[in-house]
């Protein structure tokens, strides 16, 4: 069955500049990342940095020492240091990079293309409407639930948040097995694959994903990509020096500190990978069926 490249519906994608109509592809994009070319590179291809991606290369030759001393790296060292450093933090990426992205299905296909900076971060599929998002009314399954709970903790009076969940929980199961909501599956990391098959058309989906904006990035971020890839230029860098001990000199030669820098990449990198997972990265999440 061939993928339907689908085209937004009217609630559009929060990470686009057009926000209404555009087709979902890899140039809806806001900001200076598109991850569709992180660690894409190779030498032979012309490396043009991005406002952003600049900031980050004067930062790394700047604390290296230039222009006082000669920093001997290319373009295209300096661009696959940037890379690592923003693939680190996309991993990572906190909650408030949450984006939101719809569509209207097409009817008899369930076989969907997205984008990479969509697939590679997708958190949540909203497929066919929920029961929670009907108004309870007498009589229905919801309804019999609440009431049925409230009533067991006197309206709040024995309120215990581990009950709502174990709730929250069961109501999800029941949901799943007896309920409206649509399940989903991702293939190959680029198609999104929902059940059950549309019917008609112009049911609408709803994508919850992360994505990193350059122009809202808040600073600690940013300073987080310009430290990180400047401990991995800091390696690079200490592999070239590395290879001679020292170099000859009318003054009686130089010694290098190729070994230095190796250590000190390795050093700061697995303190920013720690600082990374406790302080920027959310807590896991467990969901119970």
């Amino acid at each position: 069955m061939a993928a339907i490249i689908p085209v937004l519906n009217h609630y559009g994608n929060s990470f686009a500049d057009n926000y209404f109509g555009q087709g979902v592809d890899e140039t809806s994009t806001r900001g200076e990342i598109i991850t569709s070319s992180l660690n894409n590179t190779t030498m032979g291809t012309l490396q043009e940095f991005s406002s952003f991606e600049e900031t980050v290369r004067d930062f790394i030759l700047a604390r290296l020492g230039h222009p006082v001393v000669r920093v001997e790296l290319t373009p295209f060292q300096i661009k696959s240091c940037i890379d690592e450093a923003i693939t680190q933090l996309y991993y990572h990426a906190p909650m408030w990079t949450t984006q939101f992205c719809s569509f209207d299905t097409t009817a008899n296909k369930n076989l969907y293309q997205l984008p990479t900076y969509i697939m590679d971060n997708l958190t949540y599929v909203v497929y066919k409407k929920t029961l929670l998002s009907i108004q309870g009314q007498a009589g229905t399954l919801e309804f019999d639930f609440f009431i049925k709970y409230f009533q067991d903790n006197f309206l709040f009076s024995d309120f215990q948040v581990s009950d709502f969940y174990i709730l929250q929980s069961h109501l999800e199961m029941i949901r799943k097995v007896l309920g409206q909501e649509g399940s989903f599956d991702v293939v190959n990391n680029q198609f999104l694959q929902v059940y059950p098959v549309p019917v008609v058309g112009d049911q609408t989906i709803i994508l919850e994903y992360r994505a990193l904006d350059s122009g809202t990035m808040h600073p600690a971020y940013k300073n987080f990509i310009q430290k990180y890839a400047l401990a991995c230029a800091k390696g690079v860098l200490g592999e070239i020096r590395g290879k001679y001990a020292s170099l000859p000199s009318p003054g009686g030669g130089a010694v290098l500190n190729g070994k230095d820098l190796i250590q000190a990449s390795e050093a700061e990198k697995k303190k920013l990978e720690d600082s990374l997972i406790s302080e920027f990265e959310e807590p896991p999440r467990f969901s119970t069926y």
